[in-house]
């Protein structure tokens, strides 16, 4: 585990924050009609303007800014002409490299009006991202926060996926350690201070069974049923976890969004 400096820190921050930017710059464009491939071109352009790279984009041959995974889509979803439609979720991940650092983020969004079912899944992964977060703390160990995420999501009878985990990040996107949503507490590598993980939920309405389709980067549910995906990119510290991306700006927008059907 490469544990970071503040000045490193700080630089993770810049692009972690661009994340948080560029995901809300995104989320105004989402609405029935709008097709994945205009959002991710949006996306590229954004960052690009900001004077930083799209984190994604080439790395291991992924084609795309955006990775947008549509309703029983978990993750790696590639941005295609597919529209979105009225009661689709699609969760949008995103990474920025800027300064030579990553940020890395996701966020599950709602197209219109969703059904009750869909909206209890999104506030509970959501709900256990933070659980997550509130045992990222030096001393504790990953698998603290692995416990806490699955236990939660379990509760409400989700399925927690196995095959994709959190993970460090820094210079390379994806660092150790490794960051499941499942595990047992007390388990894994000690958390220590100046560590920088990123921490996400991927939960299942269904069963927590996946597989992956032909194009090789799309992962859905066997059974079709939806699933979430919210990330932050996160820094270990003595006291709690320093929360390096941000919601803000989209939620600010959602809120915006929930007056028209209030």
């Amino acid at each position: 585990m490469i544990l970071k400096s503040k000045e490193e820190i700080e630089l993770i921050r810049i692009s972690s924050l661009l994340v948080g930017k560029t995901l809300a710059e995104v989320s105004k464009k989402i609405q029935p009609g709008v097709s994945l491939v205009s959002l991710d071109m949006l996306a590229e352009e954004f960052i690009r303007d900001h004077e930083a790279l799209p984190g994604f984009k080439g790395l291991y041959g992924c084609p795309s800014t955006l990775l947008t995974s549509v309703n029983e889509q978990v993750v790696h979803g590639l941005p295609t002409s597919y529209e979105l439609k009225e009661g689709d979720v699609v969760s949008i991940d995103c990474g920025v490299k800027k300064n030579d650092y990553y940020g890395d983020s996701a966020y599950t969004f709602t197209v219109g009006e969703i059904s009750k079912e869909k909206q209890k899944l999104l506030e509970v992964t959501k709900k256990a991202l933070y659980l997550g977060i509130e045992m990222a703390v030096a001393g504790n160990r990953v698998g603290d926060i692995s416990a806490s995420i699955q236990t939660y999501c379990e509760s409400f009878g989700y399925g927690v996926v196995r095959e994709l985990v959190g993970h460090g990040l820094g210079k390379d996107l994806h660092e150790a350690p490794e960051v499941p949503n499942f595990g047992k507490k007390g388990k894994g590598p000690m958390l220590k201070e100046g560590l920088v993980i990123a921490i996400e939920p991927m939960i299942n309405m269904g069963k927590k069974e996946v597989k992956q389709l032909s194009d090789g980067w799309t992962i859905v549910t066997k059974d079709h049923l939806p699933s979430a995906h919210f990330e932050h990119t996160v820094c270990i510290g003595a006291q709690g976890a320093d929360i390096l991306s941000t919601f803000e700006e989209i939620e600010e927008i959602e809120e915006i969004e929930k007056l028209k059907y209030a």
